[in-house]
C-alpha cells in the first residue's frame, strides 16, 4: 500500500452569484501574485544597484558579489505577507488599502498566490544558476488582466472531522467562504467512494477557467496499491507505438483490428471558426468591450481543441495501458523539431512558412501529452513503459531480418528489405522496431532524465527521419542556426 497524489479534475456549474466570486477570487490572487513579484523585482533591483556601484569603483563583479554578500535577501511568503497586511487595508473599519475587501476572499487565495510567487522566482534562479535542467526559465512577469489565467487555488486542514473542502454528494463540492457549495457539472462518484472509505483525503482544490468554463481540480492523498499485470495485459505482451502526423499512431500489434490510429486533427477541423473570429477580434478596438467579447470567443474555440484533442488522447493512452504489459515508444525531441526555421537576418532560413505549417501540425497532434499519459497511466494499471534510443534508425531497419537501408527518403513511405524481401508500410516496421529494441528505464517509471523536453516522436516528420533524409540540422550545411544564445552573465547572482 503506498500514498501517491492524484488530481481529480471537474466542470463546475456555478450560479450568477457564484460566478461572481469566483472571478473576484481569481481577481484577487493576480493581485497577490503582482505584489509579492514586485517585492521580490525591488530587492533584486537594489542589490543589483550596490553591485554596479561597486563595479563603478574599480571592483570587479566576482568582488562585488562576494563583498555584497549576505547584505541582501529576497523577500518569501513569511515577509510578503506581513507587509501585505499592513497595506491591505480594511473596509470594515474604514482603512483604505490595495486589497480593502480581503475579508470577503479566503485568506488562502493570497497565501497560495504568495507561496506561486515564491516558487516562479526560486524556478528562474535555479535555472539561471544551472540547478535546474531543462528548458531556461524566463524572469518571472507580472499577470496581466485577460492575458494571464484566471484561478486560484484553497487549502484547508485536512487533519480535522469535518475538513472545509469536501464533497457533498456526487454533484456538489464545498469550497467555504462567500463560495460555500458549488455544483459539479458531472458526477464525482469514485472521488466520493475512496474519501467515504478513508482512503483518500482532499488536500487541496485549484479552481481555473477555461474558455468559458470553470474547472476544479482536486488534489488528493490516495492510498493505492501497486497493481500486477492483469491476465490481458501478460498474453498481449509489448506494444510500440511510432507516432506521426498522417497517422496518429503505428502500433505493431493491432488494436481492435487496426495497426494505424487515424490522426484527428482537431485544430485543422476547427481553422474555419477560428479564422473568422480571429478576423472579428481584429476588427475591433484596443479596450473595448466588444474586443473582450470577441477575445472570448477566440478563447473559447481554443478550449474546444484543448479539451477534444485530451479526450481522444486519454482514450487511445487508456486503452494501450490497460491491453498490454509494456507499451514502448521512442524518446524523441519534440521541442527541437518545432523550433522555427526563420534563421538569422545574416542567414535567413528557408520555407519558413512550410516549416510553420508543419510545427502547428505538430503541436496539434499533441506527442508530449502523449508521452506524459502514458508515463503516469502504466503505473496506475499494472503495465510498464519502455523508451527506445532516439537515434536508433527503426525506420531504416528491417523489423525481419535486421538489414539497414543506408538511405530512404521521408518520400519512399513503404520500406523494402534487400535480404529478406520483407515488404511493409515504414511507420509499421519502424512500430515494430520499437517493440523489438525499446528498453525499460532504471526508474521503472518510463520518466528518465528530464534534461530536457523529452517526448514520444516517431512517424514521418520525426528527427530520426529528417537525419536520415539529409534535412537534420546535424547533417545538413545550409541549416540554419536557431539565433544566438540569451546573454548571461558569467558570475550569476548569489542571494543569502
Amino acid at each position: 500500500m503506498a500514498q501517491v497524489l492524484r488530481a481529480f479534475r471537474y466542470a463546475l456549474d456555478p450560479s450568477p452569484p457564484q460566478l461572481e466570486t469566483l472571478q473576484r477570487c481569481a481577481g484577487n490572487a493576480r493581485l497577490a501574485f503582482n505584489f509579492a513579484l514586485a517585492m521580490k523585482k525591488d530587492a533584486h533591483q537594489r542589490w543589483r544597484d550596490e553591485v554596479d556601484i561597486l563595479i563603478t569603483t574599480g571592483l570587479s563583479e566576482k568582488d562585488a558579489r562576494t563583498r555584497l554578500k549576505g547584505t541582501s535577501k529576497i523577500p518569501n511568503k513569511p515577509d510578503v505577507y506581513k507587509a501585505f497586511q499592513h497595506l491591505r487595508g480594511d473596509a470594515a473599519q474604514g482603512i483604505d488599502g490595495i486589497a480593502p475587501w480581503h475579508a470577503e476572499i479566503p485568506t488562502y487565495v493570497f497565501q497560495s498566490a504568495f507561496q506561486d510567487a515564491d516558487r516562479a522566482w526560486k524556478n528562474w534562479l535555479d535555472s539561471y544558476t544551472g540547478k535546474r535542467a531543462g528548458r531556461r526559465v524566463g524572469y518571472p512577469r507580472f499577470k496581466k488582466k485577460f492575458r494571464s489565467r484566471d484561478s486560484f487555488r484553497l487549502h484547508h486542514d485536512a487533519k480535522k472531522p469535518k475538513p472545509a473542502l469536501r464533497l457533498e454528494g456526487y454533484r456538489r463540492l464545498r469550497l467555504g467562504g462567500a463560495l460555500k457549495t458549488v455544483r459539479l457539472h458531472g458526477s464525482a462518484k469514485p472521488l466520493h467512494r475512496l474519501v467515504s472509505s478513508g482512503r483518500a483525503v482532499v488536500q487541496s482544490v485549484t479552481v481555473s477557467r477555461g474558455g468559458t468554463r470553470w474547472y476544479a481540480s482536486v488534489l488528493c492523498k490516495v492510498e493505492t496499491d501497486v497493481p500486477d499485470p492483469t491476465h490481458r495485459q501478460k498474453a498481449n505482451g509489448r506494444i510500440g507505438l511510432d507516432w506521426g502526423l498522417n497517422h496518429l499512431a503505428a502500433l505493431s500489434t493491432p488494436l481492435d483490428g487496426h495497426h494505424l490510429v487515424d490522426n484527428p486533427r482537431h485544430l485543422r477541423h476547427a481553422s474555419k471558426r477560428l479564422t473568422k473570429a480571429q478576423r472579428a477580434l481584429s476588427r475591433t478596438q484596443k479596450g473595448s468591450a466588444r474586443r473582450r467579447r470577441a477575445a472570448a470567443r477566440v478563447g473559447k474555440l481554443h478550449h474546444l481543441v484543448a479539451e477534444q484533442r485530451a479526450t481522444f488522447l486519454h482514450t487511445l493512452t487508456k486503452r494501450l495501458t490497460t491491453t498490454f504489459a509494456c507499451v514502448a515508444i521512442e524518446d524523441l525531441n519534440v521541442a527541437g523539431m518545432t523550433r522555427s526555421a526563420r534563421g538569422t537576418v545574416q542567414l535567413p532560413g528557408k520555407n519558413v512558412s512550410s516549416k510553420a505549417g508543419l510545427n502547428r501540425s505538430i503541436l496539434d497532434a499533441a506527442p508530449a501529452e502523449l508521452r506524459r499519459q502514458l508515463e503516469y497511466k502504466t503505473s496506475w494499471y499494472g503495465s510498464h513503459i519502455a523508451i527506445l534510443d532516439r537515434w536508433f534508425p527503426s525506420s531504416k531497419t528491417c523489423s525481419g531480418c535486421g538489414w539497414r537501408n543506408p538511405s530512404l527518403p521521408l518520400s519512399e513511405r513503404e520500406f523494402v528489405c534487400a535480404e529478406c524481401g520483407l515488404r511493409l508500410d515504414r511507420d509499421l516496421n519502424a512500430a515494430r522496431n520499437i517493440a523489438a529494441h525499446a528498453e525499460v528505464p532504471a526508474s521503472g517509471t518510463g520518466a528518465p532524465g528530464r534534461g530536457e523536453s523529452v517526448n514520444a516522436r516517431g512517424g514521418c516528420v520525426s528527427p530520426r527521419l529528417l537525419r536520415e533524409s539529409g534535412q537534420h540540422p546535424s547533417k545538413r550545411e545550409d541549416a540554419a542556426p536557431s539565433g544566438p544564445a540569451p546573454p548571461r552573465r558569467s558570475n550569476p547572482p548569489t542571494f543569502p
